[in-house]
């Protein structure tokens, strides 16, 4: 339907063609990290492009000390549970630790286990221009595939931690030409995390592919955030580049302990919450 008539165009599906439009309208990407069909049918309402089952998992929601222990069943029982919500957002599954370092071919077969099993409709992997032949590979299996740069999580610990980076020469030429290696590749988006602004803006405008970031400042493609962050559901840690939008720990401990104390009080459950039986038929069972 034409727009020029004052009509608003249906909304479909997001697709990697719609990002990249997305680019080079100069429009915001909008990407968040959720898990499960409750909080990614909250994110598909509220219109988000896409929707990142990360496996980030591992910690926010079974509370494991690093991404490294999730395996690809649990990221495909995620990924299964966001897709079945998220009609017009795009989902992006997450590769765990282990499913595409040490072969191609498992990488190849892995990706199309999180499409075909999880209904992903595109998949992500960590690493920088080593990885660039396991991308190639897996898009030339019809898989698109997200690059990701920077803080990865997977392998943080050689990195020096959850620390940013790029901060010096060695470094920030390292990322750009990471950077610019999984796009050549054949990667058509690229999440860079835990990258200073000034870095991030530059590898953006060297790319022609978007570039969402976590830290990495306004003047990019758009951003990325986990959305039990935003929501005040995840403390065990927060990071710099998290802004809090509501702190729905409170109300849900509030609530619980409001049922709580209705329960032990004899409040809950009342009359309406309560199924009843006739006098008569109370009676007639008694009576056998």
């Amino acid at each position: 339907m034409s727009t020029s008539e004052g009509k608003v165009p249906e909304r479909r599906k997001t697709t990697p063609a719609d990002l990249l439009a997305k680019k080079q309208r100069r429009e915001k990407i909008v990407r968040i990290t959720c898990y499960d069909y409750p909080m990614a049918l909250l994110a598909e309402r509220a219109g988000v492009d896409a929707i990142l089952v990360g496996d980030s998992c591992g910690m926010v929601v079974a509370g494991m000390k690093s991404t490294v222990p999730v395996t690809m069943e649990e990221m495909i029982y995620h990924c299964t549970a966001v897709s079945r919500a998220a009609k017009y957002a795009m989902v992006i599954g997450d590769l765990p630790f282990l499913s595409y370092q040490t072969d191609i071919r498992d990488a190849i077969y892995n990706a199309g286990r999180l499409i075909k099993e999880g209904g992903a409709d595109v998949i992500k992997l960590e690493g920088g221009q080593e990885f660039a032949p396991t991308i190639r590979a897996i898009v030339k299996a019809g898989i698109p595939v997200v690059g990701h740069i920077g803080i990865t999580p997977q392998s943080a610990a050689m990195g020096g931690g959850f620390k940013v980076q790029g901060t010096d020469v060695t470094t920030g030429r390292r990322l750009i030409d990471d950077a610019l290696a999984l796009e050549q590749a054949g990667a058509f988006m690229l999440t860079l995390e835990g990258a200073p602004d000034r870095l991030a803006e530059v590898i953006c405008g060297k790319l022609a592919i978007p570039v969402t970031t976590m830290g990495g400042g306004p003047n990019t493609d758009g951003q990325t955030i986990n959305m039990y962050d935003i929501l005040g559901l995840f403390d065990r840690f927060t990071p710099k580049f998290v802004k809090k939008y509501a702190n729905l720990a409170e109300v849900i401990v509030q609530a619980v302990e409001q049922y709580k104390q209705e329960v032990q009080d004899g409040v809950f459950p009342g009359p309406e919450n309560t199924y009843h039986m006739k006098d008569e038929v109370l009676r007639e069972i008694l009576e056998h």
